[in-house]
Parts: structure tokens; sequence; C-alpha cells
């Protein structure tokens, strides 16, 4: 906290004081002490004069490093309390009446420095010394000077806690903002990278499945043409639905397109699935897991064949995605799976997506020597499927012939 007013995010000025001006009208109370010494009512001016000045110097100081909390924790912050309470004791012990006034003053500058249970350790002896100080001079009246010293150290060291913590407040509400907006900048760049990731390597390899039909099988080359056509719709749904969040990915719409994409790149797709129906959540997740691994597989495995496993049960469902390509091998990539070794951002993200429910997902080499590559990824179901009691096996055809 400096001596400057800070703005928020919403360009309004904190609130509370802004810095230590606000505490300087409270010197007016020594206005009666100077009232006094103008007039000669005062024994020793030229001394009490200089009591005053220094007296006032010291609270400037105090009340002006209060508001930055190195300098208010610092040595001399302390040992001006320290002069302000002898030059306080000192003038209102000797001269009273008006000069009385100056405990009060001390009080609230001790309000601006001392938080929690420091302001009880001083607060306490204080107003008792004070009561018995302010007793000599002003009999009952004591009464008043000793409550008005407390008070004015309580409240102002209340409004000022409550002044920070709600900065303090602030600032948290600023940060989680802040995060939330990186979180969901890396949301949207996960989805974009999984979802043009997948719908290009899908384009291009089925692009070159019509060049080579061409010259050869028309209507087959077509077809390609057809798929083609057809992935760049969706993708183009599916970016729409990316930007603005609600994109939801079924498990058994990524099988399909795997088996098409897989088909179209050479490689046999075998697809097994079995268990009981899965939650909205646990089948958007895995359908990351399956678009990930197979692209990985077409673009990067030189592989003849690629085994997809749904294995579900009660508690938890068990996806694991094996090819028998070239397996992991050295270079740069940018993305792990299907021959390529790397961190890369695909399933790296996915990672961190499913250990966020819950889960888990390893990806490595799938038999012996590096031969092959292996994804397998582990979630708990979402407790919102309609799981029944006993797990049921379901199979669906592949388009090599295959059972799925």
């Amino acid at each position: 906290m400096s001596d400057k007013p800070k703005r928020t995010g919403c360009g309004r000025h904190r609130p509370g004081p802004a810095s230590g001006f606000a505490m300087l009208p409270w010197l007016l109370l020594g206005l009666g002490s100077l009232s006094n010494l103008v007039q000669g009512d005062t024994p020793s001016p030229w001394l009490g004069g200089a009591g005053l000045l220094v007296f006032n110097t010291l609270y400037i100081q105090v009340v002006f490093r209060a508001f930055d909390p190195v300098r208010r924790r610092g040595p001399g912050t302390w040992w001006s309390l320290g002069g302000m309470a002898v030059m306080t004791f000192g003038l209102g012990g000797a001269y009273g009446g008006s000069w009385l006034l100056f405990f009060p003053l001390f009080g609230l500058a001790c309000g601006t420095v001392l938080r929690g249970r420091s302001l009880a350790v001083v607060g306490v002896p204080l107003t008792l010394v004070v009561a018995v100080v302010a007793a000599v001079h002003d009999g009952w009246g004591a009464i008043a000077i000793a409550y008005a010293t407390i008070m004015s150290m309580l409240v102002t060291a209340a409004i000022l806690a409550l002044t920070e913590t709600i900065m303090e407040l602030r600032a948290t509400r600023q940060e989680l903002a802040r995060s939330a907006v990186e979180e969901e900048r890396l949301r949207f760049s996960r989805d974009l990278h999984d979802l043009l990731g997948h719908t290009l390597s899908v384009i291009v390899v089925k692009s070159e499945a019509a060049r080579r039909l061409a010259p050869r099988d028309m209507d087959g080359a077509l077809a390609q043409i057809t798929d083609i056509e057809s992935v760049g719709r969706q993708a183009l749904t599916e970016i729409r639905e990316a930007v603005t969040g609600y994109r939801d990915s079924s498990l058994s719409t990524e099988l399909d397109r795997a088996r098409s994409g897989l088909t179209a790149a050479g490689i046999e797709p075998v697809v097994r699935q079995s268990g009981p129906p899965l939650g909205p959540r646990t089948e958007a997740l895995l359908g990351w897991v399956v678009r990930e691994a197979v692209t990985n597989a077409v673009r990067h495995s030189g592989a003849s064949q690629c085994e997809i496993t749904v294995d579900g049960a009660p508690e938890q469902v068990r996806l694991v995605i094996t090819d028998n390509g070239r397996g992991v091998r050295s270079g740069p990539a940018d993305d792990v799976g299907g021959g390529t070794r790397g961190t890369g951002t695909g399933l790296k993200g996915l990672t961190e997506r499913l250990a966020v429910a819950g889960g888990s997902l390893e990806a490595g080499p799938a038999g012996p020597a590096g031969r092959g590559f292996r994804v397998t990824a582990v979630l708990p179901v979402d407790p919102g499927a309609d799981v029944p009691a006993t797990a049921t096996a379901t199979y669906s055809p592949t388009e090599s012939g295959q059972p799925a």
C-alpha cells in the first residue's frame, strides 16, 4: 500500500483513506494548546512551543509511515512512536488542561501502526496510565480522556485493518479473474489443437487416398472427396462450439471417426467396447483421448493395425489404444504417440484434463524393443451416469469386418 491513491480495475479509487493526509485534520485537537501558548497561559511557553512542534512532527511522520506496510514495520516508526510517548506524557503531565488532548492523538497514532494482539498489549496499560495522569489534573474528567484515548486507538486500527482486508480481497479477486482467463485460454488452445490436428490429419489422409484412387477408381475417389467435405463441415461446427465453450464430444462418434480415418490411412481398425453406459463427462474426455491417439497413429506410426478397447466397470472405465507401428523413435515432434518421442501438447494436455477429473493417462511402447505404441486412459465413472447394476457388453462391427 503506497501513499498515492491506487485505482481498481473499474477505474475507481480504492476504499478507505488514501494516505496519511486523512489523519492530519486530527491535529486540530492541539489548537487549544497553541491558544494557551499564544495567550501566555502556559508556563515556560518556549519549552511548550518546542514540545508542540516536536509532537506534531513525530505525529505526521508516524501516520504517513503507517500507510506503507514495509515502513510501518520498520524501526523508524517505533522510534517515532516512542518519541511521541515521551512528548505526550511530558506535555500532558506537566501542563494538564487542553494539553491532555495529546493523549487521544497519541492513541490515534498508535492505532495506525498497531494490529492484532499488540493493540491489547499497548492499549490497556496506556489507558490506565493516561487515566492516572489525567486524574491528577482534571479529576473525574480523566474518564473522558482515557476513553477517548483507547477508542481513538481501537477505531482507527479497526478501520485501517478493514481497509487493508478489502484491498487484499480485491487483489485476490483480480488474481482469480486473471487465473480464470489463463485457464480459458489453455482450454481453448487444447481444444483447437485437438480439433485441427485430428481434422487436418484426416483430410490429408483422405486426400492422398483420393489421389491414389482417381486414375483407376473414380467412384472410390469421389467417395473419399465426399468424406473430406463432410469432415470439413463437421470441423467448422466443432470449432464454433469450441469457441463458445459448449462442445460435447461423443465417444461413439469419435470411435466411428477413428474407424474411417484409420481405414483411409491403410490401418486396420479393431474396436472393442464393453461395459455400462457412460456419463457425458466421461464420454467427452475419452472421446478426446481417442481423437488424439488415433491422429498420432495416422500421422506417425506407420502401423498396419490399431486396436481400440473400451472396458467399462461400475467404478471406472479403461480405454486402451495400441498400434503395431514403429513405436518410439528419437527426433523432434509436435505430439507424442505412434512413432515419435517427446512430451508434445496433445497427450500432455489430455493428461492434465484427466487428472482434474480424477483419472490418469499413460503413453509408451506397446511391445519389446520399443515396437508399437500404447495409450492407456483410466477414468472414474461419471457420478451422473445412469449405471445399471450389472454391466453389459456391447459390440458393433468395424469397417474392416473385425468384431467391435
